[in-house]
């Protein structure tokens, strides 16, 4: 691995404090806030770390409650509500500063035999050729605030391949679809569940994004507010997060001061190996004001 996969896996790997209670350390990104990808992989981790290895999870909903700071670390309190004959389920609580920030619930199957069928992998351009995410921010890094350039320019332990590109600064309005792909920025080790955690971390780039495109709204654009409300995803199958992955992403609605979107994770073989959901605000300040 890379030194900064390396340290997003042990960022990922939490500190056991106590009996189903860990402690995270915070990855700034030149924000402030946190980013809700960490929170997610991290509450993943700390509630498969109370459950046997044979059950895997197939399901996770969370809620952002509250900014978290990426200054500080995070706790997070594992409630084991049950242990089936099939299933596992876990409540869990991230806290900062004595306040809950973020509340997951998370449900664990052993694999058995089933009814299959999937959806189709959409027909798009292969990412070999296509310019990372690094790139394409470097031609415009002009446009970047002085004090988030070095942070957003920095080598990130998740490559991404947009298939579908739009300037951030001046959007044209487009159909609310999009096209990434991503995989981890190095060899990692062969344990599923270490796969299921960075592909919970990078379910959530951008994505609630896509629901600004028909607008032609940025969430670089300082009259927006964009924030995540809540967020979902289901794995439907082991996976490879350092091989690529499509992530194909469209917004069926926006309304109210909200945006939903929901997206599907497929392998290079056409399989779908999870699916996402997630509905945030995005709101015009000056109709808020």
């Amino acid at each position: 691995m890379t030194q900064i996969l390396d340290n997003l896996v042990a960022l990922l790997s939490l500190e056991p404090i106590e009996e189903n209670l860990f402690r995270g350390m915070s990855q700034d990104l030149g924000f402030r806030q946190l980013y809700g990808g960490q929170v997610l992989g991290q509450a993943l981790s700390a509630a498969s770390q109370t459950v046997e290895d044979a059950r895997h999870v197939h399901s996770m909903h969370g809620y952002f409650l509250r900014p978290g700071d990426a200054s500080m670390p995070v706790v997070y309190q594992v409630d084991r509500v049950r242990d089936g004959g099939s299933f596992s389920t876990r409540r869990v609580t991230a806290i900062q500063k004595g306040h809950p920030i973020f509340a997951l619930s998370t449900s664990f199957q052993y694999d058995e035999e089933g009814f299959q069928h999937q959806i189709q992998m959409p027909e798009v351009v292969g990412p070999e050729n296509l310019p990372t995410e690094q790139e394409l921010k470097q031609r415009s890094a002009e446009q970047f605030p002085e004090r988030l350039r070095d942070k957003l320019l920095y080598p990130k332990p998740i490559e991404i391949r947009p298939v579908t590109q739009n300037d951030p600064y001046d959007p044209l309005p487009g159909e609310p679809i999009k096209y990434l792909w991503l995989r981890a920025d190095g060899k990692l080790p062969d344990v599923p569940a270490l796969h299921k955690y960075l592909l919970a971390y990078a379910s959530d780039f951008g994505f609630l994004t896509t629901a600004m495109l028909p607008h032609g709204r940025s969430v670089w654009q300082k009259d927006m507010q964009v924030a995540t409300i809540d967020h979902s995803v289901w794995f439907h199958r082991n996976l490879r997060a350092d091989e690529w992955l499509l992530y194909a992403i469209d917004s069926p609605w926006a309304g109210n001061g909200r945006g939903f979107v929901r997206g599907s994770f497929f392998n290079r073989a056409g399989e779908l190996v999870a699916s996402a959901s997630q509905e945030g605000l995005i709101r015009h300040r000056e109709d808020w004001a």
